[in-house]
């Protein structure tokens, strides 16, 4: 049975710039019980085709063709017939959680809220025009649904945050407190609320680690085989498409270029897009995917910095450096303890210590929560610490003023999220230029502008220079957040999920400009990701983070193709197989069996799995590289909180002396 069709799709934009043509007669049919991929650069049209199926194009869209779910014309239906069908017939998994979510109501109310207006399974009513009956079993809600009460809603949200790997103590937290990853897990939640045939997936997976995406495609994908649901899945991620989708179509400039089983069209491509984009992803373990060869100006011998336990001797552990330099960015000891609104507390970073050299390009690796982020944060003087330094050019992290404010010209922040980092009503060219007018760079602002959209890849520049947030596509808007970066000529990048959002193509061009900026200015990135293929391809270095802690770093050589640690294996075995077939020795092993969070667990309580083969005191025996593993007893993370969710303890910045001391009660707990 045919659940949606697609017959002569087209979409238009009304813009600043005049009519934008996005989508140019497309043609798509899906079947119940079945799974279409739509993969394509961003900007192709793949977003505009999936909201196009509930009506939920902006004013400025126009929609012709036809749009038939379950045989009824969407384009013609009432509002009231549309409001059934929404949630209910068909729900989308929308590409920015943070921006979708609402801000001052816990995500337990709004995984609800589907649940209390449409029920707990109204597909039924959904899929039937013109039904309006009532249940005598009580009162209704939407079309001819029966209510639920308050405790079957609260038991609903329970099990969906269940599905989605989240404890159930998270129904009562803002948006806010959870990571990017987190966040995309309850808008995965919201749309199953209400059990709907038809399941629209926009870049479900972009925030998340490996192991968390390796966990909602086999969700999806016992949704779609246990309930006959259809998905209809759209990435950028060939991988991902591949390993969860029976047919992949390829999307080009507003049109669909290839269609097709998904393991024909991504082994045996026919049209040149499509050979471009399977090509363009980088593949652990392949040296042909190596960008870089390291640093030109030193070598690198392999550290690891232990996770547990104090450092007896911190300087022993850093790498050699021409003429007895030191690293130009260093954490050492760093702490970071949030206190919680119910008086607990989340030790988010535990005793990190991390540098990165002159003309070096580090990656911070791991799961969504494990406190990436907030290093990042830290390390530019937005967290305040609880314990340990942050050392710029061997000179602690300003605390305030302008002395802060020329540090952070010099270390730029990439966010991760750009719909949240761009003023809606500000133009590229404002948002680009606000940075240059605060710290006074001298020059001609318009050419500085230019320059850095260039740089970004947004060419030409001018074109750009109008237009608002919302009239890009989301790797548009990343890619004007590091054209902000970039205008600035910093010394050191912390680029947080840099290419998240982008296209296959696109972070390629990306990946590559870090890689000729180090070698025209000597810029050096600390790069923070899941994507173990970014890392591979550009990172000098790598650092493994779990639950707050380093358990393993050394050379991307190394790490990722030796692992020591069992979470770095684990990292490893969730890659998607097109981009670790070159791993067959990880293939067997289950990423399902790391942090997966019980929910019927006091507090959501994770499991701490010890290092296979480490050596007594946690540490495997290596001459070259060290392997932390979690003290026997440790309390779990449960999620990376930002600095406004919870109130950070300890004194703000990188004073040696105030980091070394905390404020009473504010250090946190060691094992």
């Amino acid at each position: 049975m045919t659940l949606l069709e697609l017959r002569d799709l087209t979409v238009d934009y009304e813009s600043t710039r005049g009519p934008v043509p996005a989508v140019r007669g497309v043609n798509l049919s899906l079947d119940a019980g079945r799974t279409l991929g739509l993969a394509g650069e961003s900007g192709c049209g793949k977003s505009s085709v999936a909201m196009s199926v509930l009506r939920l194009l902006p004013r400025t869209a126009r929609l012709g063709g036809e749009v038939l779910l379950d045989g009824e014309d969407v384009r013609t239906m009432s509002w009231s017939r549309l409001r059934a069908v929404r949630w209910a017939g068909a729900s989308v998994v929308f590409q920015g959680a943070m921006h979708a979510l609402n801000p001052v109501r816990t995500i337990g109310e709004q995984i609800a809220e589907p649940i209390r207006l449409h029920g707990l399974d109204a597909s039924s009513v959904a899929g039937s025009p013109g039904t309006g009956s009532t249940s005598a079993a009580g009162p209704t809600a939407g079309s001819g649904t029966t209510r639920p009460n308050a405790s079957t809603v609260d038991r609903r949200v329970i099990e969906l945050l269940g599905q989605v790997e989240l404890p159930a103590h998270r129904a009562s937290a803002y948006p806010h407190e959870l990571s990017g990853g987190q966040r995309q897990r309850v808008m995965i939640a919201m749309a199953l609320a209400c059990s709907p045939r038809l399941i629209i997936a926009d870049e479900p997976t972009t925030a998340l680690d490996v192991i968390v995406q390796a966990q909602v495609l086999e969700l999806l994908g016992r949704l779609v085989a246990d309930r006959g649901l259809g998905l209809m899945m759209i990435s950028h991620d060939l991988s991902v498409l591949a390993s969860c989708c029976e047919r992949l179509a390829v999307m080009h400039d507003g049109r669909v270029v290839e269609e097709g089983p998904a393991k024909t069209v991504i082994a045996q491509p026919e049209h040149a897009h499509t050979r471009a984009l399977a090509a363009a992803f980088p593949e652990v373990g392949d040296p042909a995917s190596r960008l870089t060869s390291g640093r030109a100006e030193v070598e690198i011998e392999p550290t690891v910095e232990p996770a547990a336990g104090p450092v007896t001797d911190r300087d022993a552990a850093l790498p050699p450096t021409d003429a007895g330099r030191g690293p130009l960015l260093s954490a050492t000891g760093v702490s970071v303890v949030f206190r919680g609104r119910h008086g607990g507390r989340t030790r988010a970073v535990e005793d990190v210590d991390l540098h990165v050299e002159r003309d070096e390009i580090v990656a911070l690796v791991g799961q969504s929560g494990s406190g990436k982020t907030t290093m990042a944060r830290s390390l530019v003087g937005l967290q305040p610490l609880a314990a340990g330094r942050v050392l710029f050019e061997g000179r602690p992290l300003p605390t305030g003023g302008r002395g802060l404010r020329d540090y952070r010209r010099q270390v730029q922040l990439v966010l991760q999220d750009p719909t949240g980092a761009l003023n809606p009503r500000h133009s590229v060219y404002e948002s680009v230029a606000e940075g240059l007018r605060i710290h006074q760079v001298p020059g001609d602002e318009q050419e500085l502008v230019a320059a850095a959209l260039e740089q970004a890849e947004l060419r030409p520049a001018e074109r750009f220079f109008t237009a608002l947030p919302d009239e890009l596509s989301g790797g548009q808007r990343q890619r004007v957040v590091i054209a902000g970066a970039l205008a600035l000529s910093p010394r050191i990048l912390v680029a947080d999920e840099p290419v998240a959002s982008l296209d296959a193509s696109v972070r390629g061009e990306i990946l590559a400009l870090l890689l000729n900026l180090r070698v025209r200015l000597g810029l050096s990135t600390l790069v923070i990701t899941h994507d173990l293929g970014l890392a591979w391809a550009i990172a000098d270095r790598v650092a493994v983070m779990y639950r707050g802690r380093i358990v393993e770093t050394g050379t991307v050589e190394e790490v990722l193709s030796d692992p020591r640690h069992e979470y770095t294996r684990r990292l490893l075995a969730a890659v998607p197989a097109p981009l670790a077939r070159h791993r067959p020795d990880l293939l067997g092993t289950p990423a399902q069996d790391i942090t997966v969070t019980d929910p019927a667990a006091p507090d959501g309580e994770r499991e701490s799995r010890p290092a296979a083969g480490a050596a007594a005191g946690g540490v495997v025996a290596d001459t070259s590289r060290r392997v932390a593993a979690r003290p026997a007893g440790d309390d779990p993370i449960d999620g990376e909180p930002g600095a406004a969710d919870l109130t950070a303890v300890g004194p703000a910045g990188g004073d040696p002396t105030g980091g070394a001391e905390p404020t009473s009660g504010g250090e946190a707990e060691r094992p």
